[in-house]
């Protein structure tokens, strides 16, 4: 896709963990699992990517992991980092089922219902272990919640920038 981000989002320093430096981080990808193979991940500060070496990633729970990275060896260490981003390059990514997406490319999307009224823009994902929870904004509706499930997403056009939805009774 030509229009994509090179890296994805894989999730947030939330807080330190312990006081070896070791860090929680909030997931961002439903499929974390392919990361405890990696040695290497960008941390993202700003507007700032840095490839920096990755000495242990174990899962917590389906949403949270326990991550150690070469060179944060206490917890202020650690705790700098709180709010900095993980990443990794759009080529390490495992392959997407055809009706999946990468966040990074569902934010931005504009949201339009199928009668064609734009609702604002993609702006956050809310991940609640069920289901992914669209953020929308800057529609004349305000903030919309969007549950990511067949009945409301009925297409993602990444080409035309766009997300469609079917917007169920009581929703809004």
């Amino acid at each position: 896709m030509d229009g994509a981000p090179r890296f994805l989002t894989v999730g947030t320093i939330v807080a330190p963990h312990g006081v070896r430096g070791e860090v929680r981080v909030q997931l961002a990808t439903d499929d974390p699992g392919f990361l405890s193979d990696r040695d290497t991940i960008y941390l993202a500060e700003g507007d700032s990517q840095q490839l920096v070496s990755l000495e242990r990633f174990r899962l917590r729970s389906e949403t949270q992991a326990l991550v150690k990275l070469r060179g944060v060896n206490d917890r202020e260490a650690a705790q700098a980092l709180r709010g900095s981003t993980l990443l990794i390059d759009r080529s390490w990514a495992p392959p997407l089922d055809p009706d999946e997406y990468y966040v990074d490319d569902i934010l931005g999307l504009t949201a339009v219902t199928t009668d064609g009224e734009v609702l604002g823009q993609v702006r956050e994902v809310i991940f609640t272990g069920s289901n992914e929870v669209y953020v929308v904004r800057g529609g004349q509706r305000g903030e919309i919640l969007l549950p990511a499930i067949r009945d409301v997403v009925k297409a993602v056009d990444l080409e035309a920038g766009e997300l469609r939805v079917r917007l169920l009774e009581g929703l809004i």
